[in-house]
C-alpha cells in the first residue's frame, strides 16, 4: 500500500498537495474508495479516497500511533559531494532509519552550494520524503542546512564520532557497545578526498571520536550506508 507524508489535515480528512496528487491519480491511477497510508505529525492513519479532482482528497479509516523505537537518535554530517552521490546517501540513510542528516562544507568538497541553495535543499527535502514513504517510515528525517566544520564541533550529542582513515583499531563495533537506546549519535563522514590533517586535527580536539570502518577504505558515498547497517544490526530486536 502507498504511502504518504502530509502537512494539512482538517476534520476527519487530509488534503493530498499537488505532486503527491499526481502520483495517486496519474501514476498509481487510483480509484475512489482505494486505500492509502498517510503519516501525519509522526502518527499513521489508513485511508480512502473520497476526491480525485483537483487535488486528492481522504478521509481516515483508521489509526495507527504506537510505533515503538528500536534506533538510538543517529545524525550523520555528510561533505558536500556531486548530486547523483549526494541523493544516495539522502535515500540510502533515510531507509535506514536516519534521525538527522548534516551536510556540511570541507576543504576537499567538490561541491561548493553558493546561488543555487534554496533549490538544492528542496531537492534533497523531495529525495528524503520519497524515500521515507518507500520505507514506510512514521518520520521524515531533519534536513539540516549546510555548514562548516566550526559550526559543527558546538553542535551536543551524547557520543561523536569521525570515520578516519588514519584510526586503524578503535572500531565501529567497539564504540557501539557502550551506546544505549536512547542516546544521540553523530558521525562525521568526509568528503572524497578525506578530511585534511588541520580538519580531522579540529574534529578530535573537540570531542569527536576517531573511528575506523574496516581494512577497506569506503567511498564516501558508502560510508553512511555502512554506519547505518551496522547500526541496525546491533540493535535489531
Amino acid at each position: 500500500m502507498q504511502r504518504y507524508f502530509v502537512n494539512e489535515k482538517l476534520g476527519n480528512s487530509f488534503f493530498i498537495d499537488n505532486d503527491d496528487s499526481y502520483h495517486i491519480t496519474k501514476v498509481m491511477r487510483m480509484q475512489l474508495k482505494d486505500k492509502i497510508e498517510i503519516v501525519f505529525q509522526d502518527k499513521l492513519f489508513l485511508c480512502e479516497i473520497i476526491e480525485l479532482s483537483p487535488n486528492v482528497k481522504c478521509n481516515i479509516i483508521k489509526e495507527f500511533n504506537d510505533k515503538s523505537l528500536f534506533l538510538p537518535k543517529v545524525s550523520i554530517a555528510q561533505s558536500l559531494v556531486k548530486e547523483q552521490k549526494m541523493d544516495y546517501i539522502l535515500q540510502k540513510s533515510t531507509e535506514l532509519g536516519v534521525y538527522e542528516i548534516i551536510p556540511i562544507y570541507t576543504e576537499r568538497s567538490i561541491i561548493k552550494v553558493k546561488d543555487k541553495y534554496d533549490q538544492k535543499i528542496e531537492r534533497w527535502k523531495k529525495v528524503v520524503k520519497e524515500a521515507s514513504e518507500q520505507s514506510k517510515r512514521f518520520t521524515l528525517p531533519y534536513l539540516n542546512r549546510i555548514i562548516n566544520l566550526n559550526e559543527l564541533i558546538k553542535e551536543k550529542y551524547d557520543f561523536k564520532f569521525v570515520c578516519s582513515v588514519n584510526e586503524k583499531t578503535k572500531t565501529i563495533k567497539n564504540v557501539l557497545s557502550n551506546v544505549n537506546i536512547n542516546d544521540t549519535i553523530l558521525f562525521v563522514i568526509g568528503p572524497e578526498g578525506g578530511f585534511s590533517e588541520k580538519e580531522e586535527k579540529l574534529l578530535v580536539d573537540n570531542g569527536f571520536q576517531p573511528i575506523t570502518l574496516g581494512e577497506n577504505v569506503l567511498r564516501t558515498e558508502t560510508s553512511s550506508t555502512f554506519v547505518l547497517s551496522v547500526i541496525n544490526y546491533h540493535f535489531m530486536r
